[in-house]
C-alpha cells in the first residue's frame, strides 16, 4: 500500500510540474489560465492588434504613432485572408523579438499572393484609463507588409537576422 501511496505522490507533482512549464512558457494563455485574467484585469492597460490597407496613405503619415479615431487607411478583413484573428492578436502583442523568420511568417499568415500591390500596415492597439475615468486608445504602426517584404517600423530596434 505505501507504494501505491508513493506512486500517486509522484505522478501528481509530476502533473502538477508539467502544468506549471506550460503555463510559465505560454505567458500565461494555457487553459484555465486563460479565461480568468479577463476578470481580475480590470482598468489595467491593454494591447490588441489590427492590420490597415495603407496603399493609398503618404509614405509620410504611415509610421506615426495617433490616437485611434485618426488612424490612416481602410480596415482588413483577416479572415478574407484566412487569417484567425486571435493567433494574429497574439502574434502582433507577444512577439519582442522581430526577427527576419517572425517578419516572413507574419507576412506568409496572409499570403503574398493575397496582397497583391497593397500595402498592409500591422499595428498595436494599446488602452489604457486615462484621468477622468477616459479610455485613452492609441495605434503603433509595426510592420509594413508587401508582396515582397515587412518593413519594420523605424522606430523599433531590430536584431538583423
Amino acid at each position: 500500500m505505501e507504494s501505491f501511496q508513493r506512486r500517486s505522490v509522484k505522478y501528481l507533482l509530476l502533473t502538477v510540474v508539467v502544468y506549471a512549464v506550460l503555463v510559465a512558457t505560454h505567458l500565461g494563455e494555457f487553459w484555465p489560465f486563460s479565461i480568468y485574467p479577463m476578470f481580475s484585469k480590470a482598468g489595467n492597460p491593454w494591447t490588441r492588434a489590427m492590420v490597415r490597407d495603407v496603399s493609398n496613405t503618404p509614405d509620410t503619415l504611415i509610421w506615426s504613432t495617433r490616437p485611434f479615431d485618426e488612424v490612416q487607411g481602410q480596415p482588413v478583413a483577416l479572415r478574407q485572408y484566412g487569417v484567425d484573428q486571435i493567433d494574429f492578436a497574439n502574434f502582433i502583442s507577444k512577439t519582442t523579438d522581430w526577427n527576419h523568420k517572425r517578419r516572413r511568417a507574419l507576412r506568409n499568415m496572409f499570403g503574398a499572393r493575397a496582397i497583391g500591390d497593397q500595402r498592409f500596415m500591422a499595428m498595436k492597439v494599446t488602452g489604457r484609463l486615462a484621468a477622468g475615468d477616459s479610455v485613452e486608445v492609441k495605434t503603433i504602426p509595426l510592420m509594413l507588409i508587401t508582396r515582397d517584404t515587412v518593413y519594420a517600423s523605424p522606430e523599433m530596434n531590430l536584431k538583423q537576422q
